[in-house]
């Protein structure tokens, strides 16, 4: 892990096979008084020698590309020379299983092109998201050993007999690879889980599904009512919704929430922890990497209320936003390192570990 200071001013480098685009882009970007776009380049060749001359700090990448394709390179650059990457893909579901591996890879993040043109507004959210980049943590993402893709060293955890808390976890810029980790540590017989990543809508349904594939838990979209049992694992759908949880007789379900954006979210981390307020004692409240402090006040008054919580740690985050603002608030019973975060959720969710529950705890079920 690099940290990399804010330089001033930003320097890009923007790779995409078509020059309408790339004149639009340089121009959207260069009006951002802290940007500098020191080059072009139409190809990952081209890219990769430009790389080399004009040292860019941030580079935006298109995945459909000629001679070798966005996500080839980006594999390449995360293995070879970790720098941020803003990558730019399609709304089609094969660029939302683009973007979603992408994402995995090490991307900082991923924006979906519009249909209707590059409009102002969207170029100045483009160059706000560069700008964030550059000063986010340069890293491989987890599952790179420098030569191959292979699964990352994390402590797993273990559940001999669960004490019936249920898992929420929050996440943003950085939060794809980092709930992947989480995950894969995680036992078959993980805590009843919820989860609400900042994501467009239109990567969600390719997400889940590769969470699905990838991880011995079952993995699914939230829905009203959904019951939430041990091993299966919900995210929140976004859209023009959030994502809650609430206690029926003897269980938990999803529900929606109505209303508008939070903290400039759909889905909301806030939302979703202060939906289990009137249960906090059993609650494992988890926020991961990301930008903002969506979550972080939800957090705090989950802990006030006897959830037991966790943070990840500066050096492990993407961008450590959410996680420091949820420790400045004193949220926090462990800040961790990402890699023994499944670990301490299962010493969280454990009977015997954790020295039981609190009252009024739903009665553990089979899986």
């Amino acid at each position: 892990m690099v940290t990399r200071k804010m330089p001033s001013p930003c320097r890009v480098l923007i790779v995409d096979d078509s020059p309408a685009i790339v004149n639009i882009l340089r121009i959207g970007l260069s009006a951002h008084p802290a940007i500098e776009v020191v080059g072009t380049a139409a190809d990952a060749y081209d890219a990769r020698e430009k790389i080399k001359a004009l040292d860019p700090h941030v580079i935006t990448l298109d995945v459909e590309m000629p001679r070798m394709n966005g996500l080839d390179f980006l594999e390449r650059i995360m293995r070879l020379r970790p720098m941020p990457v803003v990558m730019f893909s399609s709304v089609t579901p094969e660029g939302s299983e683009a973007a979603v591996r992408a994402l995995a890879l090490g991307a900082v993040d991923v924006m979906v092109k519009p249909l209707a043109g590059f409009d102002p507004a969207f170029l100045s959210d483009m160059a706000d998201r560069v700008v964030t980049a550059a000063r986010s943590r340069r890293r491989v993402a987890p599952g790179f050993d420098g030569l191959r893709p292979q699964e990352a060293e994390t402590t797993a955890g273990v559940i001999k007999r669960w004490n019936g808390r249920i898992l929420l976890i929050g996440a943003s810029t950085g939060g794809v690879a980092a709930i992947e980790a989480v995950l894969r540590g995680l036992p078959v017989n993980c805590p009843p889980t919820v989860i609400s990543q900042h994501m467009p809508e239109s990567f969600l349904k390719s997400f889940v599904a590769r969470l699905d594939q990838r991880n011995v838990q079952r993995v699914r979209v939230a829905e009203e009512g959904a019951r939430l049992e041990q091993g299966l694992v919900y995210l929140a759908p976004g859209g023009d919704i959030h994502t809650g949880v609430d206690r029926h007789v003897g269980h938990f379900v999803c529900t929606e929430i109505r209303g508008p954006k939070t903290n400039g979210h759909y889905p909301s981390v806030d939302e979703l922890f202060r939906s289990a307020l009137g249960f906090a004692e059993s609650v494992i409240g988890v926020i991961l990497t990301g930008l903002g402090r969506d979550g972080a006040a939800g957090l705090a008054e989950l802990h006030e209320r006897g959830a037991r919580t966790i943070g990840q740690d500066r050096d492990s985050s993407v961008v450590y936003g959410m996680p420091r603002a949820a420790h400045d608030l004193g949220a926090l019973d462990r800040q961790c390192p990402l890699d023994e975060i499944p670990a301490e959720i299962c010493r969280m969710a454990d009977r015997v570990s954790s020295g039981g529950v609190g009252s009024g705890q739903a009665k553990a079920g089979k899986i």
